[in-house]
């Protein structure tokens, strides 16, 4: 799986504390981890938490990432932003119970974490042991087991409900403001890192075009 860490301005410094524990967990497992930054607090290019949502939302329909891993001050910012997008769904994630559960009932594709609130002494390995409980296994097994089915089917039910409710990702890139378009994909590894893993030559192709 391929797992993408985005990080908005205001937790910028914390950014390697993250990746370092994401990668910690999720390469061990298989998976590959591909930091968009922000690196540090002296990044040219400042992403916002509404950035993060965007940027989430590029990533996952164009199928450049599977997973996002993103975050704010409390979390909540971010997983507003992310949700705002078609076919994205995030959770808040705290501690390790709130990743278990989302990842076996919710089973969605992106999270989102505070890294301001709550943040202090061994936020590392709470950090660690929130990626174990998402990435380590299968997900969306439900819990308790025996309501699987039923969650499953929530699960569709959602998803026809956004489908439904949401515009198509190119269409979002095509009517969003396009100075924020621009400044949410201006990070200095953006292009390295998503054009090869694209999988949508119509939202890469808008993409590239922008001026």
């Amino acid at each position: 799986m391929k797992i993408a860490l985005i990080t908005e301005n205001s937790q910028a410094a914390k950014n390697e504390i993250i990746h370092t524990a994401l990668k910690t967990v999720a390469e061990p497992l298989g998976h590959s981890v591909f930091n968009y930054g922000m690196y540090s607090a002296e990044d040219k290019a400042s992403l916002t938490y509404v950035m993060n949502g965007l940027l989430a939302g590029i990533l996952l329909n164009s199928k450049a990432a599977d997973f996002v891993v993103t975050g704010c001050g409390t979390g909540m910012g971010s997983m507003l932003a992310c949700n705002a997008m078609p076919g994205v769904f995030c959770g808040l994630v705290i501690d390790p119970t709130d990743a278990f559960l989302f990842g076996q009932i919710n089973d969605g594709n992106a999270i989102s974490m505070p890294y301001a609130k709550g943040f202090g002494w061994a936020a590392e390995l709470n950090l660690q042991d929130c990626y174990r409980k998402l990435f380590d296994g299968e997900r969306g097994l439900g819990y308790p087991k025996e309501r699987a089915a039923i969650m499953a089917r929530n699960r569709g039910i959602l998803a026809q409900v956004k489908a439904t409710s949401c515009k198509d990702m190119l269409t979002v890139l095509k009517e969003v403001d396009q100075d924020l378009l621009k400044s949410a994909i201006a990070g200095e590894k953006f292009a390295e890192l998503f054009f090869p893993n694209c999988q949508d030559e119509a939202i890469a192709s808008y993409l590239r075009g922008l001026k």
